[in-house]
């Protein structure tokens, strides 16, 4: 990639669950437009591996090893980035965890919690937590990576669409808030069937090398980022 087609340069990029899978994929995509991107995940070694993979492409990044579902966690995270480079240009959630599929009645209640606890309230502390450092930026950009179950309710999905539905509505809401000022843009996206590890844990039968990999989901958020759709607009990786 030529300098003149890197649209991120001089951009900051965060990216949640970027240890592995589509976080990671993202990661090095954005790093490869030139973005400097600051990569979190509960696994410092897995942190690491991502962060030498963008360093040998000729990219830069950060790693920020931390457990999202403490909101603490996150304020520090903010400061630190606040402290250093005072912006945010490009927030990209997409950590969540799967959860056991089973009937509703069955969903055990403390996994549940779990569940709504990384996927939607971390989400949410996640937005208050940048929200100052994304206003400060010339225009900034949040992505949402969601599910179609949250759109479309499934059997023995029950818990994780509940997590995504209501992950939808938080970014939907947000973008709505700030569609006015005309500098935030909030998107979702849904990476539909992808090779990634939750993919496996929920279809452990199904052929990993028959789904797209990582990396066509991690050139659609960076084409969504550069491209002009408007703030609140919800697309599907089908490719």
């Amino acid at each position: 990639m030529t300098e003149s087609s890197k649209p991120f340069t001089d951009k900051l990029a965060l990216v949640t669950g970027a240890s592995r899978g589509i976080g990671a994929a993202t990661a090095e995509a954005l790093a490869a437009a030139g973005a400097h991107v600051i990569l979190t995940a509960r696994t410092a070694q897995s942190l690491e591996q991502v962060e030498e993979r963008i360093h040998s492409a000729g990219g830069s990044a950060t790693i920020a090893p931390m457990d999202l579902s403490d909101s603490e966690n996150i304020g520090k995270l903010a400061q630190a980035v606040a402290e250093r480079w005072g912006s945010l240009d490009i927030l990209v959630l997409n950590a969540a965890m799967l959860g056991s599929l089973s009937p509703v009645e069955h969903l055990d209640p403390k996994e549940l919690e779990r569940v709504f606890k990384l996927n939607v309230f971390s989400s949410q502390a996640m937005i208050a937590a940048f929200d100052p450092l994304l206003r400060r930026a010339d225009k900034a950009e949040v992505i949402g990576i969601t599910s179609s179950v949250g759109e479309e309710p499934r059997a023995f999905w029950g818990g994780y669409g509940a997590s995504k539905a209501a992950f939808d509505t938080l970014l939907s809401a947000y973008a709505d808030e700030t569609a006015h000022a005309g500098r935030l843009r909030v998107q979702i996206l849904d990476p539909g069937a992808t090779r990634t590890r939750m993919r496996q844990l929920a279809f452990p039968g199904e052929e990993p090398e028959s789904l797209k990999g990582p990396e066509v989901v991690a050139a659609a958020i960076v084409d969504l980022l550069a491209g002009e759709a408007s703030t609140g607009s919800r697309s599907r990786v089908d490719a």
